[in-house]
């Protein structure tokens, strides 16, 4: 059965586009172009956030979808721009680092009591997942409850990864930022810490999210009945020419 095309489901986000404009080519720019000879720091660090600003506008107007995490780290980059422009102490922009996934713990962990728990939302992607046939199998094993647990534990899962994600970007953050903003070296520093923060915060972040994505199938599993293919869903079939 087809699915209609006002119900069809978002394009896949370009993994490797997001990597360019957010790491590779700002990286690149406040590193090199930062120069006096070249850009100077400031117009550097202008140029060089304008590309996942960019990217965010170009994936919300492609994808027509709203992510509530790519909404805070848009407004994260915003406030990192604006808090260099304005040469504000190197401490504040720790304070910026840690806050912002701190505060998307904190509202994974607000709304588990609400009706749209934002785990569901992240790992309940429809994408992968295969939601109505789950949402069948738990009402006809009226394993409702048990479902609701899975996504408490794995709330909690969660929060936990972005609160070491916090404690991380703080930590990294006050290690390498030591220049005035708004000059050659701050900017460098920058860089530094944005190619950085791939291996130290992101990779260990999405380890224990493919962790509690982990636990959520293999609950799944014992809640519906279903074997792993089928809570997924299936691949789309190529279409065969004439």
């Amino acid at each position: 059965m087809t699915v209609p095309a006002a119900h069809a489901a978002p394009p896949r986000e370009n993994l490797l586009l997001n990597l360019v404009c957010n790491i590779a080519v700002p990286t690149s720019i406040l590193s090199w172009g930062s120069k006096l000879a070249w850009l100077g720091p400031t117009w550097a660090l202008v140029v060089a956030l304008a590309f996942p600003v960019g990217y965010s506008v170009y994936d919300f107007a492609v994808r027509r979808k709203f992510n509530f995490i790519s909404a805070i780290g848009f407004v994260s980059i915003l406030i990192t721009g604006s808090f260099a422009l304005m040469q504000l102490d190197v401490f504040w922009f720790a304070v910026k680092e840690a806050a912002v996934p701190g505060a998307i713990g904190l509202v994974v962990l607000a709304s588990m009591g609400t009706r749209w728990p934002l785990v569901k939302e992240m790992l309940c992607n429809p994408q992968v997942i295969n939601l109505p046939k789950i949402e069948t199998a738990l009402a006809e094993r009226n394993a409702r409850g048990e479902f609701e647990q899975l996504l408490k534990s794995s709330s909690y899962l969660l929060t936990f990864s972005f609160f070491v994600s916090s404690v991380l970007n703080y930590g990294l953050a006050r290690y390498l930022l030591k220049s005035p903003a708004g000059s050659e070296a701050f900017n460098a520093e920058l860089a530094r810490m944005n190619l950085l923060s791939w291996p130290i915060i992101a990779l260990p972040t999405m380890a224990m999210t493919m962790f509690a994505l982990w636990r959520l199938l293999g609950g799944l599993k014992r809640a519906t009945g279903l074997e792993l293919e089928e809570l997924l869903q299936a691949a789309p079939e190529k279409k065969t020419r004439a």
